[in-house]
């Protein structure tokens, strides 16, 4: 059935100034101003639109869409224009079109529309009619994943331990990111490279250092013990199937239906074993799983869902342990988080392997991040991705000045051992001058 949208308004724009901004669905999609007269990126295959954009809704290729949020800028000295979702729980796509000198804004949902209101005025407003707190001093932090990936080891976490200590760098928290699971979804079970995660939990904490560790706890890839045992918790399709939440690492995955009341006791049960082993930072990744559409049995509607199921995390590791989301959707995450991803994974190379500025790179991750800017502070602590400097990283000199311009949330993500004089000292620099949780000075906002 074709989605159907609403004409909100036209406005007069000078074609060859005008900018438009278009919020992606989440983490990884790209967000940024454009050319009012440039299409911006799109997904590059439908499977990666389904776990990188928003799933249900296609964007035009020749248009803009904002998920529940757009604004234009006329380019002709005339007032920004800001279309809006009215609350974290009603996001609409809203699409905007040139059409002879005018843009055209439509919308499928509930919009509220702003003339000549700041960015960063409007996302005040919306974070506090959301709930959200004042963001909270970030903790710096060291995670395992862009030098080890999903082949990280105890000896690797203890190894950099030691070499922070050693080298008495500004870490406050060691990240065991994926690769301790035995799978993704499998939160229960060690791979087989950890013989105990409580060890290594009572490692990082001796050497007077505080626990973190990646989750993705909505996220279920297939043939995982989870998916085979329980597919009934998996968000299923009317025709009963589960609802696919596209591919990653090579393999299916779907989505786990926290409405459903056993697949919610296991994340109590996961997260409870977690904060009891002393973790209290948790990176929880691949949540847009949780607000994928399908067919409920509760009716429960899919961002009622979602928020539902975040809130289940944070009750049950408690108000002190700090939460980052990653993967998520940014306007229905609103007052649940206290630092968010806000762009695609960086990485070593600097180009994405096939053009879709949503996959790892440090040209999306730099695109995003500039582009969401106005949201730290208001929203969050903003993450940028990880500091990553050591010498095989292409252009390292320029992602250092990003997350330096940009980065609230510093974590360094390489070997230690692996660093030269320079990336040492941009690390140690970068790590003891963090960025305070309030907004960012910056155009447009």
């Amino acid at each position: 059935m074709p989605v159907l949208f609403e004409i909100l308004d036209e406005v007069r724009v000078d074609a060859g100034t005008a900018r438009v901004y278009e919020e992606g669905w989440q983490s990884w999609s790209p967000t940024s101003w454009y050319p009012v007269d440039a299409p911006p990126p799109r997904p590059a295959t439908d499977w990666r639109r389904r776990g990188n954009y928003r799933p249900e809704i296609a964007a035009p290729v020749d248009g803009f869409q904002g998920e529940g949020l757009l604004a234009i800028d006329p380019g002709d000295g005339g007032p920004l224009r800001v279309y809006a979702a009215p609350d974290p729980l009603t996001v609409p796509s809203i699409r905007a079109a040139l059409v002879d000198g005018h843009v055209v804004v439509s919308a499928n949902g509930q919009v509220t529309a702003h003339t000549g209101v700041p960015l960063g005025d409007w996302a005040t407003g919306f974070a506090r009619t959301s709930g959200a707190d004042l963001p909270r001093v970030a903790p710096t932090a060291w995670c395992s994943w862009y030098h080890y990936f999903d082949q990280v080891t105890e000896t690797d976490i203890e190894e950099n331990i030691a070499a922070i200590n050693e080298r008495d760098l500004p870490v406050d928290v060691v990240q065991v990111d994926g690769g301790w699971q035995a799978a993704v979804g499998d939160w229960l079970h060690l791979s087989d490279r950890f013989a105990s995660l409580d060890g290594v939990a009572g490692r990082i904490r001796d050497a007077g250092l505080r626990a973190g560790i990646w989750v993705a706890p909505f996220w279920v890839e297939e043939g995982s013990w989870l998916a085979r045992e329980h597919p009934e918790w998996l968000i299923a399709g009317p025709d009963g199937l589960p609802v696919s939440a596209g591919q990653h690492w090579g393999a299916p995955s779907y989505g786990l239906d926290t409405t459903n009341p056993a697949a919610a006791d296991h994340l109590r049960e996961v997260f409870d074993w977690l904060a009891n082993l002393g973790f209290d930072y948790f990176k929880i990744d691949f949540v847009y799983a949780a607000a994928l559409s399908g067919s409920r049995h509760t009716g429960v509607e899919p961002l009622a869902a979602y928020r539902s199921g975040v809130a289940l995390v944070r009750e049950v590791i408690g108000p002190d342990a700090y939460l980052l989301g990653c993967g998520a959707p940014i306007l229905p995450s609103v007052g649940l988080y206290d630092a968010m991803r806000v762009s695609a994974d960086t990485a070593p190379a600097y180009e994405p392997a096939d053009g879709d500025l949503s996959q790892p790179s440090q040209r999306a991750a730099t695109l995003s991040t500039a582009g969401r800017a106005w949201q730290h502070g208001r929203f969050w602590v903003n993450d940028p991705d990880c500091l990553i400097v050591r010498p095989e990283v292409e252009r390292r000199e320029e992602w250092a000045a990003t997350v330096e311009r940009y980065g609230g949330l510093r974590v360094s993500s390489d070997r230690i051992a692996a660093l030269d004089d320079w990336g040492l000292e941009t690390t140690r620099r970068l790590l003891s001058d963090p960025p305070p949780p309030t907004p960012f000075n910056q155009e447009h906002f």
